[in-house]
C-alpha cells in the first residue's frame, strides 16, 4: 500500500511541477500590451488558460498534500511496529541469560 501511494505521490509531484512551469508569470501581461504577445488566440480562449491552469494546479496541489499526509500517517504506523537495534539487543541478552533466584556469593 505504501509503495502504491508513493508512486502516485511522485506522479502528482511531476504533474504539479509541469503545471507550475506552464503558467505565465505576472509580468507576461505587460509585454502583451505592447504587441509582444498574442494571448487572445490561445487554446483556452482569451484569459481562460490562466483560470483553467490555476484551478488545475490547485486541485493537483491539494492531491499532493493529501498523499503527503497519507504517507506520513502510514509511515508513523509502520514505525510503531519496529524496535530500535539497542532495544532488540537488550531483550536478546535478557533471554539468553539463565534466571537464577539464588544470590551470587563472591569467593
Amino acid at each position: 500500500m505504501f509503495q502504491i501511494i508513493l508512486g502516485i505521490h511522485i506522479l502528482i509531484a511531476v504533474i504539479l511541477i509541469v503545471l507550475v512551469l506552464l503558467q505565465q508569470g505576472k509580468g507576461a501581461d505587460a509585454g502583451a500590451n505592447f504587441g509582444g504577445g498574442s494571448s487572445s488566440q490561445s487554446v483556452f480562449g482569451s484569459g481562460g488558460s490562466a483560470t483553467f491552469l490555476s484551478r488545475l494546479t490547485a486541485i493537483v496541489a491539494t492531491l499532493f498534500f493529501v498523499t503527503s499526509l497519507t504517507l506520513a500517517y502510514i509511515g508513523s504506523q509502520q514505525a510503531k511496529g519496529y524496535q530500535s537495534v539497542a532495544k532488540q539487543q537488550v531483550e536478546k541478552a535478557a533471554e539468553e541469560q539463565p534466571a537464577t533466584d539464588a544470590p551470587v556469593v563472591p569467593n
